[in-house]
């Protein structure tokens, strides 16, 4: 059998539905054998974009997304990806090309060394050598990338491995295998630190986000009454209508929620790790933190739980729920003062009509205009903020950011992958300008697909959140404001429709429009950040905190 053969074999015997990317001819063996299969390619226009569109598929199923590109350049543009999907716990794999191993012609001309590059970023990168091995370690690679803490891998395979017509078609097959549980004994020592503790408060990070978990913490919240917040990656694992949710942890410190996380004696900290933003600091002396997660603790200066519980997170509270009982230590009542200090706060200017925009009371109107299902990606930005702090998930993953590594270009190409799997589902993707710009050849890709999108680019011409930050140290402004092209015809020039508001009933109705209607809609909606200064900053120096 040749090798581009059983690897394609290889690939549709783990499950895999599409591979996204832009094959070179490095990869031309594989794509003849693509050519054949019920695997579908996607076709990108660059390699960010097939990158980060692999990484949500694995973020949105828990399955690998599989991504392909050449050697040299076509390679390390998956490198953003790569670490977008590592840090943020996606599984995802990616398989580059190479010039021939055994005899080339070609001597050094676009060789790197892909495979050390994807090590510091990957949890297993490897160059294939012998065509019979492809089975097993497209096997492994998938394993490992769904393994706790699930990941990014990367398999290469040069050109002159994959035109090998003498492998055997053997192929492993896909064995599971079952999380274990945490042990009694941790359990009762956890449960009586809830019990004994005055002020208990409940954490929800991303890794909490399984359709088992969800259940399991909705059960444990509505039977012991201890108050939950989020992290940004743990939005909408709890419906965030719960009267117990307290909000999401957007800020790092001094926001109205830290007034109750501060205040707690016990944190609950399930599913989240130093990966992500921290929502607290933790302090000697200060409140004790139990680590409810997959695998224990990364000890950081920041972090360091007095308390781990590993194993399958569903099962580790069910456990908790029922045993905890007594809960006559406890006095809440701060909490629910916070609540309502919280939610008077997020509702300030979500009916402010002013124009341009505020971002207030476009996360507002996007939450009204949304089903419950529908799903917001979002680009990185100052409006990330909004939509943390301010968008109520009602579901698991309907609102999609990165508070991991961060990036900027992710959000276009998340909101596409969305909709290819989601075909039923109403999404909406918002990006800034800046980082609509760095994948918005995307478009095309999102036309040719037939996708029904909505696309709204908040134009202020600047980097914003930098802008934000550069004010809010003191610093002059300076070199962070630029020109945006006309995204009305540009987005018409790829086949899209382009749309500019004028007012906020005017971007109202064609929201209302866009989201009933086919195609691929563009909205250019002028925002105003003008109140980030005026209240972001203030939270970042003040103590806010109700007595």
């Amino acid at each position: 059998m040749k090798a581009s053969d059983l690897f394609i074999k290889a690939l549709e015997n783990e499950g895999v539905e599409y591979i996204f990317g832009i094959p070179g001819e490095e990869n031309l063996d594989m794509l003849d054998s693509l050519r054949g299969s019920k695997i579908k390619l996607i076709l990108t226009r660059h390699e960010q974009g097939a990158g980060f569109m692999a990484a949500t598929y694995g973020r949105l199923t828990g399955k690998p997304g599989v991504c392909m590109a050449t050697l040299g350049p076509g390679a390390t543009n998956f490198t953003t990806p790569a670490a977008y999907a590592q840090l943020g716990a996606m599984p995802m794999m990616m398989i580059t090309g190479q010039k021939p191993i055994k005899k080339s012609k070609q001597g050094r001309f676009q060789i790197v060394d892909i495979v050390e590059l994807m090590k510091p970023i990957t949890k297993y990168t490897k160059q294939i050598v012998d065509g019979n091995n492809i089975p097993s370690l497209v096997r492994e690679a998938f394993r490992l990338s769904m393994e706790e803490r699930p990941g990014a891998v990367h398999l290469e395979l040069p050109e002159d491995i994959a035109a090998d017509k003498n492998c055997d078609d053997r192929i492993f097959e896909v064995v599971g295998h079952r999380r274990p549980d945490a042990d009694e004994p941790t359990i009762k020592i956890a449960a009586k630190m809830i019990e004994n503790a005055k002020m208990p408060l409940l954490l929800i990070g991303a890794g909490a986000n399984r359709k088992r978990s969800s259940k399991a913490l909705t059960q444990f919240i509505e039977k012991t009454g201890i108050p939950f917040f989020n992290t940004q990656l743990g939005k909408g694992v709890v419906d965030e209508r719960h009267p117990k949710f307290m909000g999401t942890a957007a800020l790092s410190a001094n926001d109205f929620l830290h007034c109750a996380i501060n205040r707690a004696d016990l944190i609950i900290n399930v599913g989240h790790d130093v990966v992500e933003k921290p929502p607290f600091i933790m302090e000697e002396n200060g409140a004790k933190v139990i680590h409810v997660n997959f695998f224990p603790a990364e000890v950081d200066q920041v972090y360091f739980p007095q308390q781990n519980i590993v194993g399958d997170i569903a099962v580790s509270v069910q456990k908790l729920t029922r045993h905890v009982k007594d809960k006559s230590n406890w006095d809440l009542s701060y909490f629910a003062r916070v609540k309502d200090e919280v939610e008077s706060h997020l509702s300030k200017y979500s009916k402010d009509k002013r124009f341009p925009i505020l971002p207030q009371r476009l996360v507002h109107i996007v939450r009204e205009e949304l089903p419950e299902d529908g799903i917001v990606t979002l680009d990185n930005g100052v409006y990330k903020i909004w939509f943390a702090r301010n968008y109520k998930c009602y579901q698991p993953n309907t609102l999609i950011l990165d508070n991991a590594l961060a990036t900027m270009g992710a959000g276009l190409p998340s909101g596409m992958l969305a909709k290819l799997i989601n075909p039923d589902k109403k999404v909406v993707t918002v990006c800034g300008d800046g980082g609509f710009m760095m994948n918005s050849q995307e478009l095309e890709t999102a036309v040719r697909l037939g996708l029904n999108m909505v696309v709204i680019i908040l134009n202020d011409n600047a980097y914003g959140m930098i802008k934000w930050k550069q004010e809010g140290l003191g610093f002059d402004n300076f070199g962070l404001d630029y020109k945006n092209p006309d995204f009305v015809k540009y987005a018409e020039s790829y086949g899209a429709i382009g749309h500019r508001p004028e007012s906020d009933d005017d971007f109202k109705n064609i929201l209302n429009k866009c989201l009933k209607e086919n195609g691929v809609h563009v909205i250019d909606l002028a925002v105003d950040y003008s109140l980030n200064h005026s209240i972001l900053n203030i939270l970042l120096k003040e103590k806010t905190c109700i007595l």
